[in-house]
């Protein structure tokens, strides 16, 4: 692995971790009428703290474009996953709870997953990239489930609303992030009249504003314990698809690598929900807003 694509991977986790609790924090005093509503956003650039989180964040996606610009999506992936290490470092300073087995046992099965999945598939570039029929149809599904639960989670409303909004968000940036690789590439090979005169930049800002919208409606309505766990779990696996399928990404295919992958993939998802759950992560939405809660 390249030490560049390890540090940058990594910051780039920290950035967004510290990122979504501050966003959290101000997303839950936001207006439920708001709820997956573009106005949401001007009611929180209102707010200092939802600011700050958003820095964070777009300092988190501009180290990652530039890690996805140095390494494969597939290694990339699995390392921001490890974001929701430091989002629960930081809940833990907020709450004073301490990590107690749950905690570290999800901080071991997250990192012992990404550990095997990156040291059993030993992701790398070079492989075939897919026509576009396959380009199109795998974005297609990714894009398309995501609305799909979205639009559920609007006829939800407050029951089931944070899941699905999270899944469907981590959907969106699984795409983003491999369309950022490619935009990253265009810039390579020609400049920005290169890369402008492609779709695929305006389709990772379209796609970054939707998943946006999409998150911060997740982070009003429910505790942040309930949405950062589905989003952090889709987002790598969304990638980890787009990567394989369309970029030319390659993993090992025999039958013990394969077995490894799985089981890192497997311990990232576990360990990604027992820290999503851990009574540190921060609770749900302030007492003068619970009244307004109830399903519409």
């Amino acid at each position: 692995m390249p030490v560049l694509v390890l540090v940058l991977a990594v910051s780039a986790a920290f950035c967004l971790g510290i990122g979504f609790v501050l966003q959290q924090n101000a997303a839950r005093r936001a207006p439920l009428g708001d709820f997956l509503r573009p106005r949401l956003l001007l009611d929180l650039m209102r707010m200092p703290r939802w600011l700050a989180g958003i820095g964070f964040m777009v300092c988190g996606m501009a180290l990652g474009a530039v890690a996805l610009g140095n390494g494969e999506v597939s290694l990339v992936e699995p390392l921001l996953a490890t974001n929701l290490l430091f989002a629960l470092l930081l809940s833990r300073l907020q709450t004073y709870v301490p990590l107690g087995r749950q905690g570290w046992l999800g901080l071991l099965l997250l990192a012992g997953g990404v550990t095997a999945f990156i040291v059993a598939g030993q992701p790398s570039g070079g492989g075939e990239k897919a026509g576009p029929l396959r380009h199109w149809l795998i974005i297609g599904l990714m894009v398309g489930g995501a609305l799909l639960l979205a639009a559920l989670a609007k006829r939800s409303r407050l029951s089931k609303a944070p899941v699905l909004l999270a899944v469907a968000a981590g959907m969106l940036y699984g795409v983003q992030d491999a369309l950022t690789r490619v935009s990253g590439q265009r810039f390579q090979s020609g400049g920005l009249a290169h890369l402008f005169l492609g779709w695929q930049p305006y389709a990772v800002l379209l796609l970054g504003v939707t998943g946006l919208v999409l998150v911060q409606s997740a982070f009003e309505t429910a505790p942040l314990r309930m949405s950062l766990p589905a989003l952090t779990a889709a987002q790598p696996l969304a990638g980890i698809a787009c990567g394989v399928g369309f970029l030319g990404d390659q993993l090992r295919t025999d039958a013990g690598a394969l077995a490894w992958e799985v089981v890192g993939l497997a311990g990232v998802v576990v360990g990604v929900v027992l820290l999503g759950l851990h009574p540190a992560m921060p609770g749900a939405a302030a007492p003068d807003r619970n009244a307004e809660s109830s399903p519409v």
